[in-house]
């Protein structure tokens, strides 16, 4: 039965477990009904969860688009395994041959026999090459600019051809600009490269070197070179293509790991798996739902699916028309064939020609279509049934669609008696995570408009926390645009946390030792427990809630609050730390901790340094130490010698670790320095307190720790963060104002003190006046005429006002005088 237009077909809700097993009452966002539904596993026990998830094709590094895909996964895998208990068994595909992984192997393989022959930029055929690889690209990506034109002219070509896009507007001239004119800025920005290293070259062939030139053209070289012999290389030889998929596949798992991301349990990948798909394949078509051509090609027979009773398009019915989303998912290989029934048909084996590689196969040689190897592998490790299936949203239709339609056909049999067919449900629970957005525009490899994993990170414009936290902020499913706000409120948050943790492990590792028992808790004890109880069971109903993960930071975030609110002598150190320890254990189930420290509070990144504690525990204690005995009595040479040589490093038989050297620097030197006030005379408080005062502000600060001065109570030792460093760039630049505007005055004073030299009386006495009053003020202008009244009134002004800053500059002079 065809699916109506817009409308999911029904979903059939899993049996569940045994009566009697109780399961969270977790509600799961399911794209096979665009609702929540409660969650129920396969498992007649109820523990154990079969999930499959999209993984990457590996053909380039991956971007920050992929990294919201495979951490928000991440995320959702580690609450059910670790919040709601579940035996997750995790299986991810690495799609390691497919059209985008041809073009790129075989381009990236002529390309280097390119470069190999032609290594010196004076060859005259390199040029020839490059300028009609550039032509090409310009009449198929930009179609609007002229034949063959100079690339000295190409600035004002582009210009008058797609000005309007470039100045933030449509293509068409309606609406906002979206994909289609960040595909025109793409190549624009493609082809300004490859016409600055044409010119240049043109010019100087020494101008640049081969490196730069080639990294500058191959863009438009690459497409050229596979249009013109990529049908000519030996794609029996599969290592052209393994080169490139080994590599970026060992750089995906790199990149991810880098991100927290937890290993699948199992990884597949479709170059392993010829024979099995070749049977899958097999036996659709003997189930009546998929034809073989005389290409040698296999496609679905969607008529023959819907006739017996199933859907096609469970997840997005309303797209199933639509013909750019087919085309992206047939692969740009893949050419028209006119012996297909439907042309929405799909390949589930494709014939390989020339220049791609093939497996054996009972239709000729050939390779999967690139739907098929997900149905063939999650089948083979997960069953005829899967609990869950994941991937980005841009894979709903036509890939998760057709998926869905060829598994249930391999999983059921046809039947021409309606009745007696049975409609199989393969995938339970379908997860999409939501785009990330840049400008508008969703972040992809076919725009560029990316940032890859490892360049965000090498870069240091995200830590792996720090990006966590913001997709932990814009939740799962939804799309999340990156914005400075976004990016505010995800630093807000990891820095609260932060604070914390810092406060939280200084009061449960304090000397001091609380003497209420179990019936004694003080106010703030039972404030905290309470906050504590709240935010349980509001981070218990925000999980089961389809993983609402903005709203567990909330709760998080608040639990905090309450603390910082009751924090003080009154609350004890059992509290606090219960506290800590929960957070800490959330923080760890979101994958932002540190899950081999789970009997520890806090996170990684708030410890000062392992080899400065034996030199800087012993330096705060020292200036605490200090600070107290100079502001309460002061304190006299003898007993200040004596302070110093009750300092050394902590820890009997202490060796040096080298790490440790620097700051064991900072304490010979502060002790250094007080010895030398000490054996000058009588030491000033003023003088030590500037010492203990530049040790914090200048000398710690230069290797990365603080010592936060709390009133009653020791030094706090951390290590600094951002925030603090922020707050000193703000104060420092406050300050800085602050001076700019006092100079600002000065100026203003001494201008106004050089202006009062001049009497009132001189000021118009000038060659634009002929004549002149008893005070000054001109009554004919150069030319003998009287002065209009208006312009009278208007000098009469600026008059009053000399003579008050001359009468102020006289009362100065006197003064000065007198002093004098």
């Amino acid at each position: 039965m065809a699916t109506t237009a817009r409308q999911q077909p029904h979903w059939q809700p899993p049996s569940g477990p045994n009566p009697e097993i109780k399961i969270p009452p977790l509600k799961l966002w399911n794209s096979l009904t665009r609702t929540k539904i409660p969650f129920v596993p396969l498992d007649p026990q109820g523990k154990k969860v079969s999930w499959y998830a999209c993984g990457p094709t590996v053909y380039d590094d991956a971007h920050l688009g992929h990294a919201r895909n495979y951490v928000s996964t991440d995320i959702i895998r580690r609450i059910l395994r670790d919040y709601f208990r579940y035996e997750v068994k995790f299986v991810m595909n690495i799609t390691d041959v497919d059209d985008k992984i041809i073009v790129r192997g075989r381009q990236q393989h002529l390309l280097a026999e390119f470069t190999a022959s032609h290594d010196r930029l004076d060859d005259p055929e390199i040029l020839r090459t490059i300028k009609s690889a550039y032509d090409a690209y310009a009449r198929k990506n930009l179609p609007h600019l002229p034949d063959d034109f100079d690339p000295q002219q190409y600035s004002n070509e582009v210009g008058k051809a797609y000005g309007r896009v470039l100045a933030g507007g449509t293509i068409s001239g309606d609406g906002v600009p979206g994909d289609k004119e960040a595909k025109v800025k793409m190549h624009i920005k493609t082809m300004s490269a490859a016409s600055d290293a044409i010119i240049s070259i043109t010019k100087d062939a020494s101008s640049m070197s081969m490196v730069d030139f080639y990294g500058s053209t191959q863009d438009v070289l690459l497409p050229y070179l596979d249009s013109l012999y990529g049908t000519n290389i030996n794609a029996e030889d599969h290592s052209i293509f393994a080169k490139l998929t080994q590599k970026f596949e060992d750089r995906f798992m790199e990149d991810v790991r880098a991100l927290n991301c937890l290993d699948p349990d199992e990884v597949t990948r479709v170059t392993g798996y010829g024979p099995q798909i070749v049977s899958f394949v097999e036996r659709i078509v003997k189930n009546g739902f998929a034809y073989a051509t005389s290409d040698g090609s296999v496609y679905f027979d969607i008529k023959a699916f819907e006739v017996s009773g199933n859907h096609y398009a469970r997840l997005e019915p309303w797209n199933r028309n639509d013909l750019d989303l087919q085309a992206d998912g047939e692969g740009a290989l893949t050419k028209k064939n006119s012996e297909k029934r439907s042309d929405a048909d799909f390949a589930l084996w494709k014939s390989s020609k020339p220049g791609e590689p093939s497996w054996p196969s009972p239709w000729g040689k050939g390779r999967p279509g690139w739907h098929i190897e997900c149905s063939a592998m999650a089948s083979d490790k997960l069953g005829e049934q899967l609990d869950i299936h994941s991937g980005g949203i841009d894979l709903a239709f036509p890939h998760h669609d057709n998926e869905l339609a060829q598994s249930e056909a391999y999983w059921l049999k046809a039947s021409k008696d309606h009745e007696q067919s049975h409609q199989h449900q393969w995938v339970n629970y379908f997860l999409h995570m939501g785009h990330l957005s840049i400008q508008g525009s969703k972040m992809s490899k076919s725009l560029k408009n990316f940032t890859t994993i490892r360049e965000a990170l090498g870069r240091g414009d995200w830590t792996p926390r720090g990006l966590r936290i913001v997709f932990l902020l814009g939740g799962w499913k939804e799309g999340v645009e990156i914005t400075d706000d976004l990016v505010k409120a995800g630093n807000s948050w990891e820095d609260k946390v932060t604070n914390f943790f810092v406060r939280a492990k200084d009061a449960v590792s304090g000397s001091e030792t609380t003497t209420r028992g179990a019936t004694q808790r003080s106010k703030q004890d039972q404030e905290l427990r309470e906050g504590l109880e709240k935010a349980q069971s509001s981070l218990f109903d925000a999980l089961c809630d389809s993983i609402n993960t903005p709203s567990a930071m909330a709760t998080v975030s608040e639990l905090i609050t309450t603390y910082n609110t009751v924090s003080g002598p009154d609350l004890s150190r059992q509290s606090v730390e219960e506290v800590a320890m929960w957070i800490t254990s959330i923080i760890n189930t979101l994958g932002l901790g540190d899950p081999a420290s789970t009997d520890s509070i806090g996170w990684s990144g708030i410890d000062i340094p392992e080899a400065s504690k034996a030199h800087v525990y012993p330096l705060s204690k020292l200036r605490d130490e200090l600070r107290q005995r100079v502001r309460s009595q002061g304190i006299a040479a003898e007993e200040l010698l004596e302070l110093c040589e009750h300092s050394e490093a902590s820890g009997k038989g202490y060796v040096m670790d080298p790490a440790a050297a620097p700051y064991a620097k900072l304490l010979s030197e502060f002790r250094r320095k007080l010895r030398e006030l000490a054996t000058s005379g009588t030491p000033s408080s003023k003088e030590i307190l500037q010492l203990c005062d530049a040790v914090r502000d200048a000398d710690l600060w230069n290797v990365g720790i603080y010592l936060e001065d709390r009133e009653g109570q020791p030094a706090l030792v951390r290590r600094l963060d951002a925030e603090l460093v922020a707050a000193r760039g703000e104060k420092a630049e406050r300050e800085r104002q602050k001076q700019a505007a006092k100079e600002e005055r000065e100026r203003d004073a001494l201008e106004r003190a050089e202006k009062g030299k001049l009497r009132h009386l001189d000021m118009f006495r000038t060659e634009e006046y002929s004549a002149w009053d008893d005070e000054g003020l001109p009554v004919k202008d150069a030319q003998g005429e009287d002065i209009a009244k208006s312009k009278t009134k208007k000098l009469r002004k600026e008059w009053e006002k000399q003579k008050k800053l001359h009468e102020t500059w006289m009362a100065n002079r006197r003064l000065q005088d007198e002093v004098s």
